[in-house]
């Protein structure tokens, strides 16, 4: 009690604002431009651009290459198809190069 008088009241609209503060910062930092936790859209890039990813087959169409690239996985290899600007690739990491054109030419 300040001053004798009961202040329940005062400290609950003090405490509503507070809450009304931590959420519009809240709000704000979400729907910022370009500081969004939102995944961005993909894009498609050149064969270079998929890091330590390498190529391993270039099939026609996306259904071949879903075909081979279930091969691969059926052998134990992890293979990733993704569209590049050159068409449908197949990809694995570089220490499974030798092993997956190996098993692709079977």
């Amino acid at each position: 009690m300040l001053g004798g008088i009961n202040n329940q009241l005062f400290f609950q609209s003090l405490a509503g604002f507070f809450v009304m503060f931590v959420l519009i910062l809240l709000l704000k930092w979400a729907f910022a431009r370009g500081n969004s936790v939102v995944e961005k859209p993909t894009r498609i890039g050149d064969e270079g651009e998929y890091g330590l990813l390498r190529v391993v087959a270039k099939p026609g169409s996306h259904i071949e290459g879903e075909m081979l690239r279930q091969k691969l996985e059926s052998n134990g290899i992890k293979a990733t198809l993704t569209q590049t600007k050159r068409g449908p690739r197949i990809m694995v990491f570089p220490e499974e190069v030798k092993a997956a054109e190996a098993i692709l030419r079977s």
